[in-house]
Parts: C-alpha cells; sequence; structure tokens
C-alpha cells in the first residue's frame, strides 16, 4: 500500500474521523497514532490492456534511422517483460495528485518547521526552475553553453556581496551548516598562512549562537570554549576579552541571536576579536530581522553564511538539495571555495543594472574560474558550483522583489572591503 497498512477494524467497530482535509487520519479506537491506507498502488488500478500513451506510428526514415543501430546485446534483454501497472492517462494524473496531497504544502497550510525557516516557498520559483533552458542545463556543459547559468550564478552572488556588504561571495557550500564548515576552514587556512594554525585552536562561542556552531568548530579541530550572557541577554563584554588571546582562532557568533536580541555592543564586540588577532564570524541564520538595516561586512566581520531557505525563499532541504552561500571581507577572499563564476567580459554595473530592469547585455561574456587561480584556495566543498537549482530560486524570489529592495543594482555605489 502507498501508506502503512493498518489492521481492518473489527465488525461494529467506528471508522476513524479523518479531521486533516487530505484524506488521511491518525487516529485509532485503541490509541496512539496510526496511518489508514487512503491511496492503493497504483498497480490495483492495473487493468490489461489499458494504455496512458500511445505512441504515433513510427515515420520510414525513422524506421531506417532505427534499422541502422545496432542490436542490444542478448544479455542485457530482460527475459521477461516488466511488470508494469496498465493505467489510463486519467488513472496515472488522479493517482499522483493524491499522492500529492498527502504532503504539506504552501497550498495547504502553514509550514511550521524550525524557528528560522522562511516558510514561503513562492510558485513562481518552481516555475523559474524549471525553465527548459536552466532545468537541462548540465555543470559539465562548456561555458559557451552556459552562459545564462553563469550570469545567474553571478548576479546572485553579487546581490549577496551587497546584502551582506563583504568583499566575495562562494555559492558552493550545500547547506548553512556546510558554510558554517567552509567559513571556518578559510578561518583555520588563514591562519595557518600567517604561521599561526598550530597556536590558534580554540573557537568562542557565545551560549547563546545558533546550535550548530560548536558541532562545525569541533568538526574542524577547533576546542570551543562557551561565552556567556549578560543581564540583557548580549554577549558579556568582559567575559569576552577575558576568552580571548592568541589561542583564539575565531568567535561565532548569531546576530540576532537564538534568543532573538540584536547585539546593540556588536562593535566592541568585533573590534575585542580583531585586536586578539582572531576571526569574527557571524551565522547568518537569523538575517531576515535585520535584512536590508545591517550589514556584516560593514560591521567588521570577515565571514558570514546565509541559508537561502531562511531568508530567499528556497525549499528547506530536509534531506534533500539546500545551499549555504558563503561571504568573506577581503583578507579571507583568496581562501574562498574555487571556482567562482566570474564576469570576464563586460562592465559589471551595466550587467547588473540590466539585470535588475529585467534586460539582458549584449556582448558579456561569464566563465568559471580557471583551476589553480588562487593558490590558497581551501579547495572544493561541493561538485561543481553548488546547488544550481537552490541558487536559480533564490534569485528568481530576490528579483520579484526588487521594487521594494534598495541594493547596489540600483545605487551608484559599490562596496568593497
Amino acid at each position: 500500500m502507498s501508506v502503512t497498512e493498518r489492521p481492518a477494524p473489527t465488525a461494529g467497530a467506528p471508522l476513524d474521523e479523518d479531521r486533516s482535509g487530505r484524506g488521511a487520519a491518525f487516529s485509532s479506537p485503541e490509541g496512539g497514532e496510526q496511518l489508514r491506507v487512503v491511496e492503493p498502488l497504483i498497480f490495483a488500478a492495473s487493468r490489461p490492456g489499458r494504455r496512458d500513451v500511445r505512441f504515433p506510428t513510427p515515420s520510414d526514415a525513422a524506421r531506417a534511422a532505427a534499422a541502422s543501430q545496432p542490436d542490444i546485446p542478448a544479455d542485457a534483454l530482460r527475459s521477461a517483460p516488466a511488470h508494469l501497472p496498465e493505467v489510463s492517462e486519467l488513472d496515472l494524473l488522479r493517482h499522483f495528485n493524491r499522492l500529492s496531497h498527502l504532503n504539506h504544502a504552501i497550498d495547504l497550510g502553514f509550514y511550521p518547521l524550525g524557528s528560522c525557516t522562511m516558510k514561503y516557498n513562492p510558485k513562481v520559483n518552481e516555475w523559474a526552475a524549471r525553465l527548459a533552458g536552466l532545468s537541462e542545463s548540465h555543470p559539465l556543459d562548456p561555458a559557451v553553453l552556459s552562459q545564462g547559468s553563469l550570469e545567474l550564478q553571478w548576479l546572485l552572488a553579487e546581490l549577496l556581496r551587497e546584502i551582506s556588504g563583504m568583499a566575495a561571495v562562494s555559492l558552493q557550500p550545500a547547506a548553512g551548516a556546510q558554510g558554517e564548515l567552509t567559513g571556518l576552514l578559510m578561518t583555520r587556512a588563514y591562519h595557518r598562512s600567517r604561521g599561526e594554525g598550530e597556536q590558534r585552536t580554540t573557537v568562542l562561542v557565545p551560549d547563546s549562537s545558533h546550535g550548530t556552531n560548536p558541532a562545525t568548530a569541533t568538526m574542524v579541530g577547533y576546542q570551543t570554549v562557551t561565552i556567556r550572557s549578560n543581564e540583557r541577554g548580549g554577549i558579556d563584554l568582559g567575559e569576552l576579552r577575558d576568552a580571548l588571546g592568541p589561542y583564539t582562532a575565531a568567535l561565532m557568533i548569531t546576530n540576532p541571536s537564538t534568543l532573538g536580541i540584536f547585539e546593540d555592543q556588536i562593535d566592541q564586540v568585533v573590534a575585542a576579536v580583531h585586536e586578539a588577532g582572531a576571526i569574527a564570524y557571524m551565522d547568518g541564520a537569523n538575517l531576515n530581522a535585520i535584512l536590508g538595516r545591517f550589514r556584516a561586512g560593514d560591521a567588521g566581520f570577515d565571514v558570514m553564511h546565509f541559508n537561502l531557505h531562511k531568508t530567499f525563499s528556497t525549499p528547506h532541504g530536509g534531506g534533500g538539495p539546500g545551499a549555504g552561500p558563503v561571504g568573506v571581507s577581503q583578507r579571507l577572499a583568496p581562501f574562498l571555495p574555487e571556482p567562482l563564476a566570474l564576469l570576464v567580459d563586460g562592465d559589471a554595473r551595466e550587467v547588473k543594472r540590466n539585470a535588475w530592469a529585467g534586460r539582458s547585455t549584449p556582448g558579456v561574456r561569464f566563465a568559471l574560474e580557471a583551476e589553480g587561480t588562487r593558490p590558497e584556495s581551501i579547495g572544493k566543498v561541493r561538485a561543481f558550483a553548488g546547488n544550481f537549482g537552490m541558487h536559480l530560486r533564490a534569485y528568481t524570489y530576490m528579483i520579484s522583489r526588487r521594487r521594494s529592495w534598495t541594493t547596489a543594482f540600483i545605487r551608484p555605489r559599490s562596496i568593497s572591503r
């Protein structure tokens, strides 16, 4: 059965009442939670001879072309026909449509996952993600056939760079947690490049930070030191300064914090971290609250990651594809994962202005960075350039909101730290 099968009720027992509105019942007279069968397998609708699609009779040219093809090897042929359901087109469509309504979706209600997940996946994003020229592109396609995809990745990185105030952005990490991992791998590479890799062994983590922060630091091989909050819920500046020293590699702070409080001492926090020679890392988990009002790069942060599902409306991974781009200051830019999407020929300001207005720019050319361009790069953290489908959805959302956003696409100035 398509849904977990439960024993048939005894004679005279009342049937469970379905209050879900979607055809599934989660209660039973015996108590506990069980699923009632609400949709049989499609094989139950199968009838011999039914056809979903009838292919046209092949032309003489098609027959001739097929005749010139080599025969399939005998050991690759089935000994018996595949056991497949024989159903009509209506049976097929109705079956999968009913199954789709067993999943929660934006059409059916609020998405109650996590305190910092956006819970909003606009359908225009899915429309854009299914455009043939984008959905059928492949990361191994030559650059001449991938100009639209490369332009989109370059534009998204530019948008995120402007939003964060950072010097450069990589779209490669496949999730927010991997963005954290990437940030700390770059932190480690930075300290090693200065001859301090063995010396700096601790990462400071406030007790109000995102839970993945200490886990990520541990994965990279650092020891974590917890910094307590003060009576107002912010970081205890005195305790932070006491903990900072020549052994500190970084401070990982979530701002606003998991308590929902914006750190009003952020300038003093970052200054203290830099004075100790450490890296200031900002977790972008709660970026929604400060989008357009605060930029991590302007505050002096060296690295932050973006959660596209939390701020820019892409679906939450849930074990599937995700995206956690990471932005860095100028001093960490050489260590970003490779490759980056680059504008090779053309004026960046013109390309961004045209894109923001919905126009293409003739004569421009994009390419992926050549391997070895940045010898200090930490290399790849994900195959190719990341999960392109998530990048496409996030960019679609940003473009659809362009009338209410103020960014480098419509401002004359350019941010570079």
